[in-house]
């Protein structure tokens, strides 16, 4: 329903597989505090239900949904998108700020996951990170729901990637060398005839 809001982040021919978030127990965290201020404020409005108590009550309470509103875009949209051609890491710092760093397959060195803890071993949620060949540099992603298959799923799509531009390129290639063979042809039928006229 919200991928659309990724959309954004995609080259025009670039189709989007999957979004990994992180694990919804962070989501949950991130929403625990100003759902109990919302609901601290129906308890204050339960026992003083004066009218200027009751506007004073539903201000605070707009606010507290801007802020729920923020802690959930904040979970949603820090994101890695997976492509056919790239993984993008979104970050979302914020209403007016926003990031992404594409990673082309073609430069990622490895892919691995990590869980730790108990909270970790049980939920199932872990740390994926990324290592780019020419920097070194390496992009994680924390609390992400079943690891494992996140960078199996990382795996498969570089290696199909990785599949498709060979061909592309070997077909590329071909192409290349019959126009090169056809023209040497062109050129030697060009000197034979060149030399029947000489000779006449």
């Amino acid at each position: 329903m919200f991928e659309r809001l990724f959309y954004k982040h995609l080259e025009d021919d670039e189709e989007l597989y999957v979004a990994i978030h992180k694990h919804w127990v962070h989501g949950v965290k991130e929403l625990v505090l100003p759902f109990i201020s919302l609901v601290a404020s129906w308890g204050v409005l339960y026992y003083l239900p004066f009218t200027p108590m009751v506007i004073l009550i539903i201000a605070v309470d707009i606010g507290i949904l801007v802020w729920m509103l923020r802690n959930f875009l904040d979970y949603y949209l820090d994101a890695w998108l997976i492509t056919n051609t790239a993984v993008i890491d979104v970050e979302w710092h914020g209403w007016f700020h926003r990031q992404s760093t594409r990673i082309d397959y073609s430069s990622i060195e490895g892919v691995s996951y990590e869980i730790e803890g108990i909270l970790g071993t049980i939920f199932g949620f872990g740390t994926v990170s990324i290592e780019k060949i020419s920097t070194g540099s390496v992009f994680s992603i924390e609390d992400v729901k079943r690891p494992r298959d996140v960078e199996s799923t990382i795996l498969a799509c570089q290696e199909s990637c990785i599949r498709t531009k060979n061909m592309k390129d070997s077909s590329a290639i071909k192409d290349i060398i019959a126009d090169i063979v056809s023209e040497r042809m062109y050129l030697k039928e060009r000197e034979g005839e060149e030399e029947e006229v000489e000779v006449e």
